[in-house]
């Protein structure tokens, strides 16, 4: 169905024989007439050209834990300045984030920010980093990329929480600016992904290789694991070898719980014991940083020297109990090296949640 569209022009679109123009962002190639958006819905034909919906947009600001997005080896114990629009370029039937990312409107999105004013409030409110979350940053593109500039000016790092669904030119530029993010590889079968998801494993492998092999970004993965869906020990094994024979054994990998959602809600919650059989699997693999999430359990959410198995970073939940990692981010009883971008210091941001409204130029804090 046509509706009225307004924004900013796109990128990354060409014209087709028959007169529609098809957006190249991301594999799904979606093919448009003027007025129509693609299944994103945010990204949309104007015209003759693409325009991006939801720039300047978001569906609010908050102040979290950099462990929350998750990552555990960028920055820890820092605070990140999080923020999202609408919209998604998958169908994820388990979505947990669904009242935001399968939004058909644009009623989620009232909050109105330039770049230049959310890298001001995360200066302002102490931020180490920005992150884009919530929804996938592929599809606000521009926008993050110009939040990402505008962060780097003032020394605040940025950090993309992707499902790494995205093609290979516009994801080089978008990775360019970024200097962390988080892949959510949601299963490890192309049928999961084909039923559940309506994409494809491939794009998402490809993405993980680029990033380890051809950028400098730190990075982190993140798999739920669904009862029944993809928390079987064939599918673990098999997606364990793969992360150690293609991207090495240093990147950390979250399994975390799944809980009803969307149009999962018969589905149980994954029990505790899914996690940390995944994690042993993992780890007896040849991993070295495996992780438990969405669940209490400080033994699973440590950070082990991969030389002598001493706890490097203790946690409990997002809060930091042990920090055995000398200046140069190396264990302190034997000296291995620990991957990861860390500080001299831990930070002490905690668990704390704090929401924030930036309008134009200046930030409040609800917590103030």
């Amino acid at each position: 169905m046509n509706q009225a569209v307004h924004g900013k022009p796109g990128r990354y679109w060409h014209v087709l024989g028959d007169g529609r123009i098809q957006c190249d962002v991301c594999p799904r190639f979606c093919k448009l007439h003027d007025g129509q958006r693609g299944l994103c819905f945010v990204r949309a034909r104007q015209g003759d050209q693409m325009v991006l919906t939801t720039y300047g947009r978001s569906s609010g600001f908050c102040v979290d834990p950099i462990e929350k997005k998750p990552l555990n080896h960028f920055l820890p114990g820092t605070p990140v300045l999080s923020f999202g629009t609408a919209g998604c370029n998958l169908t994820c039937k388990f979505c947990q984030n669904w009242d935001i990312s399968k939004a058909e409107t644009l009623d989620r999105i009232q909050d109105v920010a330039s770049p230049e004013a959310i890298a001001e409030a995360a200066v302002r409110s102490g931020c180490r980093s920005v992150a884009f979350t919530y929804n996938d940053p592929v599809i606000f593109l521009e926008y993050a990329i110009d939040v990402a500039q505008a962060c780097r000016e003032r020394g605040i790092k940025t950090v993309a929480v992707s499902a790494g669904y995205i093609s290979p030119e516009p994801r080089a530029e978008f990775f360019r600016h970024m200097d962390a993010a988080n892949i959510d590889l949601k299963g490890f079968t192309e049928g999961f992904y084909k039923r559940l998801c309506s994409g494809k494993l491939t794009a998402v492998l490809e993405t993980l290789e680029y990033l380890k092999h051809e950028t400098t970004v730190w990075f982190e993965i993140t798999t739920l694991l669904i009862p029944g869906e993809n928390d079987l020990a064939n599918e673990i094994d098999a997606q364990s070898a793969w992360l150690l024979d293609h991207l090495g054994p240093d990147v950390p990998l979250h399994f975390t719980a799944f809980h009803p959602d969307w149009k999962m809600r018969d589905v149980p919650p994954t029990p505790p014991e899914t996690l940390k059989r995944a994690r042993k699997t993992a780890m007896n693999a040849g991993l070295y940083y495996v992780f438990t999430g969405n669940v209490h359990d400080p033994a699973g959410q440590a950070t082990y020297c991969s030389g002598c198995g001493a706890v490097l970073i203790g946690r409990d939940w997002y809060d930091m109990t042990a920090w055995n990692l000398s200046a140069d981010g190396r264990c302190v009883n034997c000296g291995t090296h620990c991957h990861g971008v860390f500080e001299s210091q831990a930070g002490r941001w905690g668990r704390r949640r704090q929401p924030l409204t930036i309008r134009g130029s200046e930030q409040e804090s609800a917590g103030a």
